[in-house]
Protein backbone atom coordinates (compact mmCIF):
# COMPACT_ATOMS: atom_id res chain seq x y z
CA UNK A 1 0.00 0.00 0.00
CA UNK A 2 1.35 3.40 -0.99
CA UNK A 3 0.82 5.73 1.98
CA UNK A 4 3.02 8.61 0.78
CA UNK A 5 0.46 10.40 -1.46
CA UNK A 6 -2.28 9.98 1.15
CA UNK A 7 -0.14 11.45 3.92
CA UNK A 8 0.88 14.33 1.67
CA UNK A 9 -2.75 15.06 0.87
CA UNK A 10 -3.63 14.95 4.59
CA UNK A 11 -0.81 17.40 5.38
CA UNK A 12 -2.11 19.86 2.78
CA UNK A 13 -5.62 19.62 4.20
CA UNK A 14 -4.41 20.22 7.77
CA UNK A 15 -2.35 23.19 6.66
CA UNK A 16 -5.38 24.70 5.03
CA UNK A 17 -7.41 24.26 8.23
CA UNK A 18 -4.87 26.09 10.41
CA UNK A 19 -5.08 29.91 10.71
CA UNK A 20 -2.50 31.83 8.76
CA UNK A 21 0.40 33.25 10.75
CA UNK A 22 0.00 36.87 11.75
CA UNK A 23 1.79 39.32 9.49
CA UNK A 24 3.44 42.67 10.07
CA UNK A 25 2.60 45.10 7.29
CA UNK A 26 3.88 48.60 6.74
CA UNK A 27 1.38 51.29 5.83
CA UNK A 28 2.50 54.33 3.87
CA UNK A 29 1.07 57.75 4.73
CA UNK A 30 -0.95 58.19 1.55
CA UNK A 31 -4.73 58.63 1.27
CA UNK A 32 -6.60 55.34 1.34
CA UNK A 33 -3.61 53.21 2.31
CA UNK A 34 -4.70 52.65 5.92
CA UNK A 35 -8.29 51.80 5.03
CA UNK A 36 -7.04 49.36 2.39
CA UNK A 37 -4.61 47.77 4.86
CA UNK A 38 -7.34 47.25 7.47
CA UNK A 39 -9.70 45.76 4.88
CA UNK A 40 -7.00 43.32 3.75
CA UNK A 41 -5.70 42.38 7.19
CA UNK A 42 -6.24 39.09 8.98
CA UNK A 43 -6.87 38.64 12.71
CA UNK A 44 -3.67 39.17 14.68
CA UNK A 45 -1.91 41.23 12.02
CA UNK A 46 0.24 44.22 12.98
CA UNK A 47 -0.09 47.33 10.84
CA UNK A 48 2.91 49.62 11.24
CA UNK A 49 2.03 53.17 10.24
CA UNK A 50 4.94 55.04 8.70
CA UNK A 51 5.68 58.68 9.61
CA UNK A 52 3.26 61.21 8.17
CA UNK A 53 -0.48 61.79 8.17
CA UNK A 54 -2.88 58.86 7.86
CA UNK A 55 -6.44 60.04 7.16
CA UNK A 56 -9.23 58.52 9.21
CA UNK A 57 -11.65 57.75 10.70
CA UNK A 58 -11.13 54.00 11.04
CA UNK A 59 -13.03 51.13 12.66
CA UNK A 60 -11.27 48.08 14.08
CA UNK A 61 -13.62 45.12 14.38
CA UNK A 62 -11.29 42.12 14.88
CA UNK A 63 -7.96 41.41 16.65
CA UNK A 64 -5.50 43.84 15.13
CA UNK A 65 -2.61 46.10 16.15
CA UNK A 66 -2.16 49.64 14.88
CA UNK A 67 1.40 50.61 15.71
CA UNK A 68 2.80 54.00 14.84
CA UNK A 69 6.38 54.80 14.07
CA UNK A 70 7.73 58.13 15.33
CA UNK A 71 5.89 60.90 13.51
CA UNK A 72 2.86 58.79 12.51
CA UNK A 73 -0.37 60.79 12.84
CA UNK A 74 -3.89 59.41 12.50
CA UNK A 75 -6.31 62.28 11.85
CA UNK A 76 -10.10 62.26 11.85
CA UNK A 77 -12.36 64.31 9.62
CA UNK A 78 -13.97 66.34 12.44
CA UNK A 79 -16.99 64.06 12.81
CA UNK A 80 -17.62 61.14 15.19
CA UNK A 81 -14.63 59.18 16.48
CA UNK A 82 -11.20 59.10 14.91
CA UNK A 83 -10.71 55.45 15.97
CA UNK A 84 -13.62 53.17 16.84
CA UNK A 85 -12.88 49.75 18.35
CA UNK A 86 -15.71 47.23 18.12
CA UNK A 87 -13.86 43.89 18.19
CA UNK A 88 -11.77 42.00 20.75
CA UNK A 89 -8.03 42.11 21.37
CA UNK A 90 -7.28 45.35 19.54
CA UNK A 91 -4.11 47.33 20.29
CA UNK A 92 -3.52 50.97 19.35
CA UNK A 93 -0.03 52.15 20.25
CA UNK A 94 2.52 54.84 19.43
CA UNK A 95 0.23 57.10 17.40
CA UNK A 96 -0.66 60.77 17.42
CA UNK A 97 -4.46 60.92 17.17
CA UNK A 98 -6.65 63.98 16.63
CA UNK A 99 -9.68 65.21 14.72
CA UNK A 100 -12.71 63.84 16.57
CA UNK A 101 -16.12 65.41 16.14
CA UNK A 102 -17.93 67.75 18.53
CA UNK A 103 -21.07 65.76 19.36
CA UNK A 104 -21.40 65.38 23.13
CA UNK A 105 -24.47 63.15 22.73
CA UNK A 106 -22.57 60.63 20.61
CA UNK A 107 -19.46 61.05 22.81
CA UNK A 108 -17.14 61.95 19.97
CA UNK A 109 -13.68 60.70 20.93
CA UNK A 110 -10.16 60.28 19.70
CA UNK A 111 -10.50 56.57 20.53
CA UNK A 112 -13.91 55.04 21.26
CA UNK A 113 -14.02 51.48 22.62
CA UNK A 114 -17.53 50.06 22.15
CA UNK A 115 -19.38 47.55 24.32
CA UNK A 116 -18.69 44.74 21.86
CA UNK A 117 -14.94 45.13 22.34
CA UNK A 118 -12.86 43.16 24.87
CA UNK A 119 -9.26 43.43 26.04
CA UNK A 120 -8.47 46.63 24.19
CA UNK A 121 -4.90 47.89 24.69
CA UNK A 122 -4.39 51.64 24.20
CA UNK A 123 -0.82 52.55 25.02
CA UNK A 124 1.77 55.29 24.47
CA UNK A 125 -0.33 57.49 22.20
CA UNK A 126 -0.60 61.28 21.96
CA UNK A 127 -4.22 62.46 21.74
CA UNK A 128 -4.75 66.16 21.16
CA UNK A 129 -7.76 68.41 20.66
CA UNK A 130 -10.44 65.71 20.67
CA UNK A 131 -13.77 66.25 22.43
CA UNK A 132 -13.08 63.19 24.59
CA UNK A 133 -9.65 61.63 24.53
CA UNK A 134 -10.40 57.95 25.15
CA UNK A 135 -13.87 56.55 25.85
CA UNK A 136 -14.52 53.05 27.19
CA UNK A 137 -18.25 52.57 26.67
CA UNK A 138 -19.29 49.24 28.14
CA UNK A 139 -16.08 47.50 27.11
CA UNK A 140 -14.57 45.02 29.57
CA UNK A 141 -10.97 44.49 30.65
CA UNK A 142 -9.33 47.33 28.77
CA UNK A 143 -5.91 48.88 29.44
CA UNK A 144 -5.20 52.58 28.93
CA UNK A 145 -1.53 53.14 29.71
CA UNK A 146 1.23 55.65 29.08
CA UNK A 147 -0.78 58.02 26.90
CA UNK A 148 -0.51 61.79 26.81
CA UNK A 149 -3.95 63.33 26.45
CA UNK A 150 -4.42 67.04 25.85
CA UNK A 151 -8.05 68.12 25.68
CA UNK A 152 -9.71 71.27 24.50
CA UNK A 153 -9.19 74.68 26.10
CA UNK A 154 -11.88 76.78 24.43
CA UNK A 155 -15.51 77.26 25.47
CA UNK A 156 -17.09 76.50 28.82
CA UNK A 157 -15.37 73.90 30.95
CA UNK A 158 -18.53 71.82 31.32
CA UNK A 159 -18.92 71.65 27.53
CA UNK A 160 -15.53 70.06 27.02
CA UNK A 161 -14.95 66.33 27.09
CA UNK A 162 -12.97 64.13 29.47
CA UNK A 163 -9.47 62.83 29.08
CA UNK A 164 -10.60 59.26 29.79
CA UNK A 165 -14.31 58.47 30.08
CA UNK A 166 -15.23 55.11 31.61
CA UNK A 167 -18.88 54.06 31.44
CA UNK A 168 -19.93 50.62 32.69
CA UNK A 169 -16.55 49.15 31.79
CA UNK A 170 -15.57 46.56 34.44
CA UNK A 171 -11.95 45.56 34.65
CA UNK A 172 -10.60 48.76 33.14
CA UNK A 173 -7.08 49.82 34.15
CA UNK A 174 -6.04 53.42 33.52
CA UNK A 175 -2.42 53.94 34.53
CA UNK A 176 0.60 56.09 33.87
CA UNK A 177 -1.18 58.64 31.68
CA UNK A 178 -0.52 62.39 31.57
CA UNK A 179 -3.79 64.28 31.11
CA UNK A 180 -4.20 68.03 30.68
CA UNK A 181 -7.02 70.42 29.77
CA UNK A 182 -10.60 69.47 28.92
CA UNK A 183 -13.25 68.83 31.58
CA UNK A 184 -12.32 65.92 33.88
CA UNK A 185 -9.13 63.93 33.74
CA UNK A 186 -10.77 60.54 34.37
CA UNK A 187 -14.55 60.32 34.67
CA UNK A 188 -16.04 56.99 35.75
CA UNK A 189 -19.80 56.52 35.72
CA UNK A 190 -21.88 53.42 36.55
CA UNK A 191 -18.84 51.18 36.53
CA UNK A 192 -17.07 48.76 38.86
CA UNK A 193 -13.78 46.95 39.43
CA UNK A 194 -11.70 49.71 37.87
CA UNK A 195 -8.13 50.70 38.73
CA UNK A 196 -6.91 54.26 38.15
CA UNK A 197 -3.28 54.57 39.23
CA UNK A 198 -0.14 56.65 38.72
CA UNK A 199 -1.75 59.20 36.41
CA UNK A 200 -0.92 62.91 36.43
CA UNK A 201 -3.72 65.38 35.71
CA UNK A 202 -3.49 69.16 35.32
CA UNK A 203 -5.57 72.21 34.40
CA UNK A 204 -8.94 70.46 34.58
CA UNK A 205 -12.23 70.73 36.42
CA UNK A 206 -11.82 67.46 38.38
CA UNK A 207 -8.78 65.22 38.18
CA UNK A 208 -10.74 62.04 39.04
CA UNK A 209 -14.54 62.06 39.07
CA UNK A 210 -16.40 59.00 40.38
CA UNK A 211 -20.15 58.56 39.97
CA UNK A 212 -21.80 55.25 40.92
CA UNK A 213 -18.49 53.42 40.63
CA UNK A 214 -17.99 50.60 43.11
CA UNK A 215 -15.29 48.19 44.26
CA UNK A 216 -12.57 50.23 42.60
CA UNK A 217 -9.16 51.74 43.28
CA UNK A 218 -7.66 55.21 42.89
CA UNK A 219 -3.97 55.10 43.82
CA UNK A 220 -0.74 56.97 43.24
CA UNK A 221 -2.29 59.71 41.11
CA UNK A 222 -1.24 63.37 41.12
CA UNK A 223 -3.64 66.28 40.63
CA UNK A 224 -2.05 69.70 40.04
CA UNK A 225 -3.79 73.05 39.63
CA UNK A 226 -7.29 71.71 39.02
CA UNK A 227 -10.53 73.13 40.35
CA UNK A 228 -11.02 69.96 42.41
CA UNK A 229 -8.73 66.98 42.84
CA UNK A 230 -10.69 63.83 43.62
CA UNK A 231 -14.50 63.99 43.52
CA UNK A 232 -15.76 60.63 44.79
CA UNK A 233 -19.54 60.59 44.61
CA UNK A 234 -22.35 58.06 45.02
CA UNK A 235 -19.83 55.21 45.14
CA UNK A 236 -19.30 52.28 47.47
CA UNK A 237 -16.27 50.27 48.60
CA UNK A 238 -13.51 52.25 46.93
CA UNK A 239 -9.85 52.43 47.92
CA UNK A 240 -8.13 55.81 47.62
CA UNK A 241 -4.46 55.57 48.58
CA UNK A 242 -1.22 57.41 47.95
CA UNK A 243 -2.70 60.18 45.80
CA UNK A 244 -1.61 63.83 45.82
CA UNK A 245 -3.56 67.03 45.34
CA UNK A 246 -1.22 69.98 44.79
CA UNK A 247 -2.49 73.56 44.43
CA UNK A 248 -6.04 72.50 43.51
CA UNK A 249 -8.32 75.47 43.99
CA UNK A 250 -11.56 74.35 45.64
CA UNK A 251 -11.18 70.93 47.27
CA UNK A 252 -8.40 68.40 47.28
CA UNK A 253 -10.64 65.46 48.16
CA UNK A 254 -14.44 65.31 48.27
CA UNK A 255 -16.59 62.43 49.50
CA UNK A 256 -20.23 62.94 48.59
CA UNK A 257 -22.54 59.99 49.32
CA UNK A 258 -19.44 57.78 49.22
CA UNK A 259 -19.54 54.90 51.70
CA UNK A 260 -17.27 52.12 52.97
CA UNK A 261 -14.17 53.71 51.46
CA UNK A 262 -10.57 53.43 52.58
CA UNK A 263 -8.87 56.83 52.29
CA UNK A 264 -5.22 56.58 53.32
CA UNK A 265 -1.75 57.92 52.62
CA UNK A 266 -2.96 60.86 50.53
CA UNK A 267 -1.48 64.36 50.48
CA UNK A 268 -3.54 67.51 49.95
CA UNK A 269 -1.34 70.59 49.88
CA UNK A 270 -3.18 73.80 49.30
CA UNK A 271 -1.87 77.32 49.96
CA UNK A 272 -4.78 78.60 47.84
CA UNK A 273 -7.17 75.68 48.32
CA UNK A 274 -10.52 76.37 49.98
CA UNK A 275 -10.96 72.93 51.58
CA UNK A 276 -8.44 70.15 51.79
CA UNK A 277 -11.26 67.66 52.36
CA UNK A 278 -15.04 67.94 52.10
CA UNK A 279 -17.11 65.13 53.64
CA UNK A 280 -20.79 65.35 52.70
CA UNK A 281 -23.29 62.67 53.71
CA UNK A 282 -20.61 59.98 53.56
CA UNK A 283 -20.73 57.01 55.93
CA UNK A 284 -18.56 54.18 57.28
CA UNK A 285 -15.34 55.42 55.69
CA UNK A 286 -11.87 54.97 57.12
CA UNK A 287 -9.76 58.12 56.73
CA UNK A 288 -6.25 57.55 58.05
CA UNK A 289 -2.64 58.48 57.45
CA UNK A 290 -3.41 61.46 55.23
CA UNK A 291 -1.74 64.88 55.36
CA UNK A 292 -3.96 67.93 54.87
CA UNK A 293 -1.89 71.08 54.62
CA UNK A 294 -2.21 74.78 53.94
CA UNK A 295 -5.93 75.07 53.11
CA UNK A 296 -8.51 77.59 54.25
CA UNK A 297 -10.29 74.65 55.91
CA UNK A 298 -8.57 71.38 56.68
CA UNK A 299 -11.71 69.25 56.72
CA UNK A 300 -15.34 70.31 56.27
CA UNK A 301 -17.59 67.64 57.74
CA UNK A 302 -21.34 67.95 57.28
CA UNK A 303 -24.73 66.57 56.23
CA UNK A 304 -25.03 63.82 58.81
CA UNK A 305 -21.93 61.83 57.90
CA UNK A 306 -21.78 58.97 60.42
CA UNK A 307 -19.66 56.01 61.55
CA UNK A 308 -16.48 57.29 59.95
CA UNK A 309 -13.09 56.50 61.47
CA UNK A 310 -10.69 59.47 61.30
CA UNK A 311 -7.31 58.68 62.82
CA UNK A 312 -3.59 59.06 62.20
CA UNK A 313 -3.96 62.09 59.91
CA UNK A 314 -1.89 65.28 60.03
CA UNK A 315 -3.64 68.65 59.82
CA UNK A 316 -0.93 71.22 59.08
CA UNK A 317 -1.26 75.02 58.97
CA UNK A 318 -4.88 75.17 57.83
CA UNK A 319 -6.56 78.44 58.71
CA UNK A 320 -9.51 76.49 60.14
CA UNK A 321 -8.54 72.94 60.94
CA UNK A 322 -12.08 71.56 61.17
CA UNK A 323 -15.47 72.89 60.19
CA UNK A 324 -17.96 70.47 61.71
CA UNK A 325 -21.58 71.30 60.92
CA UNK A 326 -23.74 69.28 63.29
CA UNK A 327 -24.81 68.89 66.90
CA UNK A 328 -23.58 65.38 67.64
CA UNK A 329 -20.42 64.59 69.58
CA UNK A 330 -17.92 62.87 67.28
CA UNK A 331 -14.72 61.18 68.39
CA UNK A 332 -11.77 61.35 65.98
CA UNK A 333 -9.42 58.78 67.46
CA UNK A 334 -9.24 55.02 67.46
CA UNK A 335 -7.59 52.63 69.91
CA UNK A 336 -5.86 55.48 71.69
CA UNK A 337 -4.49 57.12 68.55
CA UNK A 338 -5.83 60.38 67.18
CA UNK A 339 -4.53 62.92 64.67
CA UNK A 340 -1.78 65.52 64.59
CA UNK A 341 -2.96 69.16 64.77
CA UNK A 342 -0.44 71.92 64.13
CA UNK A 343 -0.96 74.75 66.58
CA UNK A 344 -2.23 72.43 69.30
CA UNK A 345 0.13 73.11 72.18
CA UNK A 346 0.08 70.21 74.60
CA UNK A 347 2.44 68.27 76.81
CA UNK A 348 3.56 64.68 76.26
CA UNK A 349 5.16 63.88 79.59
CA UNK A 350 5.71 60.18 78.97
CA UNK A 351 7.02 60.69 75.43
CA UNK A 352 4.65 58.20 73.78
CA UNK A 353 3.72 60.56 70.96
CA UNK A 354 0.21 61.13 72.36
CA UNK A 355 -0.67 64.51 73.86
CA UNK A 356 -1.74 64.57 77.49
CA UNK A 357 -4.83 66.69 76.78
CA UNK A 358 -7.73 66.29 74.38
CA UNK A 359 -8.18 68.54 71.38
CA UNK A 360 -11.46 70.17 70.38
CA UNK A 361 -11.02 72.09 67.14
CA UNK A 362 -14.35 73.97 67.32
CA UNK A 363 -16.34 75.73 69.99
CA UNK A 364 -19.64 77.59 70.23
CA UNK A 365 -18.15 80.78 68.77
CA UNK A 366 -16.97 78.89 65.70
CA UNK A 367 -20.54 77.73 65.04
CA UNK A 368 -21.79 81.31 65.42
CA UNK A 369 -19.15 82.62 63.04
CA UNK A 370 -20.02 80.02 60.38
CA UNK A 371 -23.67 81.05 60.40
CA UNK A 372 -23.08 84.77 61.07
CA UNK A 373 -19.73 85.86 59.57
CA UNK A 374 -20.29 89.46 60.63
CA UNK A 375 -19.87 88.34 64.24
CA UNK A 376 -16.13 88.26 63.58
CA UNK A 377 -16.10 91.92 64.51
CA UNK A 378 -16.76 90.90 68.12
CA UNK A 379 -13.97 88.34 68.46
CA UNK A 380 -11.88 90.59 70.67
CA UNK A 381 -14.73 91.62 72.92
CA UNK A 382 -14.83 90.66 76.62
CA UNK A 383 -18.14 88.82 76.07
CA UNK A 384 -16.61 86.45 73.49
CA UNK A 385 -13.57 85.85 75.66
CA UNK A 386 -15.84 85.03 78.59
CA UNK A 387 -17.77 82.49 76.50
CA UNK A 388 -14.58 80.77 75.40
CA UNK A 389 -13.14 80.73 78.92
CA UNK A 390 -16.38 79.22 80.19
CA UNK A 391 -16.26 76.43 77.61
CA UNK A 392 -12.68 75.59 78.49
CA UNK A 393 -13.44 75.55 82.18
CA UNK A 394 -16.75 73.70 81.91
CA UNK A 395 -16.57 71.33 78.88
CA UNK A 396 -20.12 70.14 79.56
CA UNK A 397 -21.47 73.34 78.01
CA UNK A 398 -19.61 72.75 74.72
CA UNK A 399 -21.85 72.17 71.70
CA UNK A 400 -21.72 68.93 69.76
CA UNK A 401 -18.64 68.61 67.63
CA UNK A 402 -15.31 66.90 67.12
CA UNK A 403 -13.17 65.65 69.97
CA UNK A 404 -9.75 64.08 69.51
CA UNK A 405 -9.03 62.34 72.80
CA UNK A 406 -5.54 61.19 71.80
CA UNK A 407 -3.99 63.86 69.56
CA UNK A 408 -0.57 63.06 68.13
CA UNK A 409 2.43 65.21 68.94
CA UNK A 410 4.58 64.41 65.91
CA UNK A 411 3.60 64.97 62.26
CA UNK A 412 4.71 62.94 59.27
CA UNK A 413 5.64 63.98 55.76
CA UNK A 414 4.61 62.70 52.33
CA UNK A 415 7.26 63.55 49.72
CA UNK A 416 6.53 65.22 46.37
CA UNK A 417 8.93 64.58 43.51
CA UNK A 418 10.79 67.53 42.02
CA UNK A 419 8.91 67.62 38.71
CA UNK A 420 5.51 67.72 40.38
CA UNK A 421 6.70 70.30 42.93
CA UNK A 422 7.81 72.57 40.07
CA UNK A 423 4.42 72.21 38.37
CA UNK A 424 2.73 72.93 41.71
CA UNK A 425 4.70 76.15 42.06
CA UNK A 426 3.79 77.17 38.53
CA UNK A 427 0.11 76.50 39.24
CA UNK A 428 0.29 78.71 42.33
CA UNK A 429 1.91 81.51 40.35
CA UNK A 430 -0.71 81.26 37.61
CA UNK A 431 -3.68 81.05 39.98
CA UNK A 432 -4.26 84.78 40.33
CA UNK A 433 -4.21 85.32 36.54
CA UNK A 434 -6.23 82.25 35.62
CA UNK A 435 -9.90 82.79 34.81
CA UNK A 436 -12.13 81.11 37.34
CA UNK A 437 -13.60 77.84 36.09
CA UNK A 438 -17.30 78.08 35.26
CA UNK A 439 -18.36 75.16 37.41
CA UNK A 440 -19.30 75.10 41.07
CA UNK A 441 -18.27 72.00 42.99
CA UNK A 442 -20.39 73.16 45.90
CA UNK A 443 -23.51 72.68 43.77
CA UNK A 444 -23.62 68.95 44.39
CA UNK A 445 -26.78 68.44 42.34
CA UNK A 446 -24.86 69.56 39.25
CA UNK A 447 -22.69 66.45 39.25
Amino acid sequence: MQRGPALLLLAFCLAGALPAAAETRRVASVPGALAQAIAGASPGDILVLEPGNHPGPVTLGFPLTLQGEAGAHLSGDGTGNTVTITGPDVTVTGLAISGSGNDATDISSGIFVAQSARNARITDNLLTGNLHGITLHGAKDSLVSGNRIEGRRSGHVNDRGNGVYVWNAPGTIVEGNDIRWGRDGIFANASKQNIFRNNRMRDLRFAVHYMYTNNSEVSGNVSIGNTLGYALMFSNRITVTGNQSLADRRHGLMLNYANNAIISGNLVRGLRTEKCTFIYNAHKNRISGNRFEGCETGIHFTAGSERNVITGNAFIANRTQVKYVGTRHVEWSEAGRGNYWSGHTAYDLNGDGIADSVFRPNDLMDHILWSQPSAALLLGSPAVQLVRWSQQSFPAILPGGVTDSAPLTRPFTIPVNADNAALEQRALEDASQRQQADDDPEDLAAH
